[in-house]
């Protein structure tokens, strides 16, 4: 128990957790802006693992990270677009439609990087560039803070600073408010004159280029190249961590880092005689017991409405 209380309390600890939860909290913010319109992006997976093999490509190609990054998030949105057509033109099932992405990217990023650089499973034949590190003036000389909040890839600040653009976005702007009439009744918002499609469309573009942000992340930020299903299950963690966050930017935040922390523990127990099944399953046990806690406090909300509406007859 000491040696666990010693890689906790460390700024080495509160580093990794910063940096293992930026891939979680931009997929999270991704589902995030489908929910709230009303509609489920369970391809959050595929779209990641899409995006980083892209990233890994355009950046090798370009010899230019931000053009990596800049196609990486491309790629996201096109895929969040093409899951947007298929649910609401081709009327298939949205849930459906996620998985065969999910499988499609499996398989299909393998078969892709084999065509364009003859690896199989790792882009070792790609010479791609990485997002850099940026070490923030002041705070990287104040002790703790700084090795804890400085130093980190560039795209952990923007996952950062997207949860308050998201937060602006939902509740400042005229397009936020329609999204939110959509994903609360899109019948109303249709009586008013709202593009339920067209807002759905939207939400899904944007849910994609977030997920986008994400793989990019893994490929350019969290290591070097690209590896075969580099995600692992990150796209199901954001799903979970963004219900637990009850679908708000600060709530999705806060529970992206306990699933970060979740992780960043996994990562540092391998240092200790911890057999390594159950460090592999620390991150997705966390998200069973995240579920949880949601499902238990949605039925408690749901009696307490009940009780309301008895007393109120």
């Amino acid at each position: 128990m000491a040696e666990l209380f010693n890689i906790i309390f460390t700024t080495g600890f509160g580093y990794s957790v910063l940096r293992v939860t930026t891939p979680i909290l931009f997929a999270a913010l991704g589902a995030l802006i489908s929910d709230r319109a009303g509609v489920i992006n369970i391809a959050l997976e595929g779209i990641m693992l899409t995006s980083a093999l892209a990233g890994v490509i355009i950046s090798a190609t370009t010899q230019s990270a931000w053009i990596g990054l800049l196609g990486a998030v491309i790629v996201g949105a096109l895929v969040g677009l093409l899951l947007a057509y298929f649910s609401l033109n081709l009327k298939t099932d949205i849930i459906l439609s996620g998985i065969a992405l999910n499988l499609m990217a499996a398989g299909g990023t393998v078969f892709v990087l084999f065509l364009v650089a003859n690896n199989k499973g790792v882009s070792s034949g790609l010479k791609s560039k990485v997002i850099p590190n940026i070490d923030i003036p002041l705070i990287e000389k104040i002790p703790i803070i700084g090795p804890i909040f400085s130093g980190h890839n560039a795209l952990t600040y923007i996952s950062i600073l997207s949860v308050i653009f998201i937060f602006y976005l939902l509740y400042k702007t005229p397009l936020g408010l329609k999204i939110r009439a959509v994903g609360e009744n899109p019948n109303a918002a249709d009586s008013v004159g709202i593009s339920v499609r067209k807002i759905k469309y939207i939400a899904l573009i944007l849910s994609g280029m977030f997920a986008g942000f994400g793989g990019a992340y893994m490929s350019m930020g969290y290591l070097p190249y690209f590896t075969r299903n580099m995600t692992a299950g990150r796209g199901f963690i954001a799903l979970a961590a963004e219900a637990m966050g009850g679908a708000t930017p600060i709530g999705t935040f806060l529970t992206s880092l306990f699933f970060g922390f979740a992780d960043a523990l996994a990562n540092n127990l391998q240092t200790l005689r911890v057999p390594p099944q159950f460090i592999y399953m620390i991150p997705y046990i966390a998200t069973l017991i995240g579920l949880v806690i949601y499902a238990s406090r949605k039925q408690s909300q749901i009696k307490r409405i009940k009780k309301q509406k008895i007393k109120q007859l």
